[in-house]
């Protein structure tokens, strides 16, 4: 598929279309966030990386579908959009807060349904799924959930000052929090590629031992990379996790050509 904007209905963004490249990446927003949150990411990485930004119902464009609740089904909806798009190049997954638990679990239905991982997985800022902590922010009224938003940073405090953006933004993060919070522990489940874990030193929602935790949900290799900063240390440290993911689609590329 050539050309930006969005294919396979509205589930995909890809801002930088790269049908040459050797792979692919795939990015998982954030509770409440959308697919133009990876824009710059995709800028960066282009044209070395074919970026695809995953975007939810609920938020933007797609608000008026209204967001889906049931985290297991957001799951099965990404899985089978991914699927549909799917063009053969091997594929690195790369979620942010929810989105490392959403690219989690597209990732273990694939390797279920087709025997084959994404060739790596990146988690940023969220505890694994074998210690999911639950929780009743999506319970809170909207002066709450602008608490959480103003205490874990990644939303312009601006935009929580109009009414009708702030609407916008509340109703998404609303639906985006009952999905993750009411999903289950996962346990005893592994994926069969390596698995690299970020986290900010001082993340409300992830302790580095929390996020040193996701080398249990892999049969391979596993690292982890600690910022200084809250939930939104990419936000800070942006060039540096362009970077990190350079620098692992090119680790994937060598190793595939030192066995051919």
């Amino acid at each position: 598929m050539t050309g930006s904007g969005t294919f396979d209905g509205q589930w995909i963004h890809r801002f930088h279309p790269n049908d040459d490249s050797e792979f692919r990446l795939v990015c998982f927003p954030h509770a409440g966030g959308s697919a133009s949150y990876f824009h710059a990411l995709s800028e960066a990485l282009s044209p070395e990386l074919d970026v695809l930004a995953v975007q939810y119902p609920g938020r933007q464009e797609r608000r008026a579908e209204g967001c889906v609740e049931d985290f297991a089904r957001l799951a099965d909806l990404v899985h089978a959009a991914l699927r549909r798009c799917d063009d053969g190049r091997p594929t690195v997954f790369f979620g942010h807060s929810m989105g490392s638990v959403l690219a989690f679990e597209v990732a273990r239905r694939r390797q279920d349904e087709t025997g084959a991982p994404p060739a790596w997985l990146l988690a940023s800022g969220y505890p694994p799924p074998s210690l999911l902590r639950g929780g009743t922010v999506h319970l809170r009224d909207d002066e709450g959930l602008v608490d959480e938003l103003r205490s874990v940073g990644g939303t312009d405090p601006v935009y929580l000052e109009n009414k009708h953006l702030r609407a916008s933004i509340l109703f998404a993060v609303r639906g985006d929090y009952t999905a993750i919070e009411t999903h289950p522990r996962v346990t005893g489940v592994r994926l069969d590629c390596p698995v690299t874990m970020l986290v900010g030193d001082a993340d409300p929602h992830t302790t580095v031992a929390e996020a040193r935790a996701w080398r249990d949900h892999t049969t391979g290799a596993f690292a982890l990379r600690v910022f200084e900063g809250g939930h939104f240390y990419l936000d800070q440290y942006g060039q540096e996790v362009n970077d990190l993911v350079a620098a692992t689609v090119r680790e994937l590329s060598a190793a595939g050509k030192a066995l051919r």
